[in-house]
């Protein structure tokens, strides 16, 4: 008995999410005839491959990774995803926006238009395609109201939609992942990790990351109060001025809507420092679609979002 909370002392909060993820996505493994795991390269997703990792080796995955790529995502992410998938000898699964707009299943007002929204018919496209009745996600509840809305396991109906309404219980850290045909679940591992929790983890298991999470030079515009990147697809209107400022990305996504914030953290530890001070949530300083309505994630999960 004393070996046993001798053991139980030595866990720290980490250990312990860790554990609750691993046994999740063993649920998942277990449950599931037919999930992937949803990989963009974003620091969520890079831990979710870690906590597979501890599930699984030495064995393969037990699920592919899956991304849905809207065209418009920052190429050091994309390098990264492909550099880490083909480090783990995975199978990475690239359903496109692309295709989805040839086939005219998205129709955009203009080219340079935001395609985050649209993730959801692309991402349907791709359960439906290759049958997945389950996704694993790196969603967590702190994010922002909608996801603290969500359960582990996330059930969707025939269409694709979330009704938080009608969600299974999660008692006892029992989860139900039976699904009809047409069915699938959306499943959060670290639903219950903070962005401190994922920058601490990603610290002490020193992950490798894309390197626009640490503090670089970035040529941005001052609209409103984000710092908008320039690319390709974004160009300063009229009476801006671009900027070359040092920033760091807290969440990659769209180019278009996806900002920085002003910052000289170049190490885990600065961030981490950085994290604890800031109050702003992540989604809320860095994503300009979701600064737009506080009803607009909630509309695009119920449409299939993740």
């Amino acid at each position: 008995m004393g070996n046993l909370q001798a053991f139980h002392k030595k866990l720290d909060h980490l250990d312990i999410l860790e554990s609750e993820a691993i046994h999740i996505m063993r649920e998942v493994a277990a449950e599931c005839s037919n999930p992937a795991l949803l990989f963009s390269g974003g620091k969520d997703s890079i831990v979710l491959l870690r906590l597979a990792e501890k599930a699984f080796r030495p064995a393969k995955f037990p699920f592919p990774l899956l991304h849905i790529d809207t065209g418009h995502n920052f190429p050091e992410v994309i390098y990264f995803r492909n550099k880490r998938a083909l480090e783990l000898g995975e199978r990475l699964v690239v359903s496109s926006m692309e295709d989805s707009i040839r086939q005219k299943r998205v129709i955009l007002k203009h080219p340079g238009q935001s395609r985050n929204a649209f993730q959801s018919i692309t991402l349907l496209d791709a359960i439906a395609e290759h049958r997945f009745d389950a996704c694993i996600g790196g969603a967590r509840r702190d994010e922002e109201k909608a996801r603290a809305k969500e359960r582990i396991f996330s059930f969707r109906d025939e269409f694709g939609q979330w009704d938080p309404k009608n969600q299974r219980p999660e008692l006892w850290d029992l989860y139900n992942a039976r699904v009809h045909p047409g069915e699938n679940i959306r499943v959060f591992p670290i639903s219950n990790w903070t962005e401190m929790d994922v920058w601490q983890y990603i610290a002490r298991e020193q992950l490798e990351i894309p390197n626009i999470y640490f503090a670089h030079k970035r040529q941005v515009i001052r609209r409103g109060n984000s710092l908008v990147p320039v690319s390709d697809l974004v160009a300063p209107l009229d009476g801006e001025k671009v900027e070359e400022i040092s920033v760091r990305f807290r969440t990659v996504g769209d180019m278009t809507c996806t900002c920085p914030v002003e910052s000289s953290a170049s190490t885990y530890d600065e961030i981490i420092n950085e994290t604890a001070v800031t109050r702003i949530t992540e989604r809320g300083a860095t994503r300009m679609d979701d600064q737009t309505s506080e009803a607009s994630m909630e509309l695009r999960k119920k449409e299939g979002y993740f």
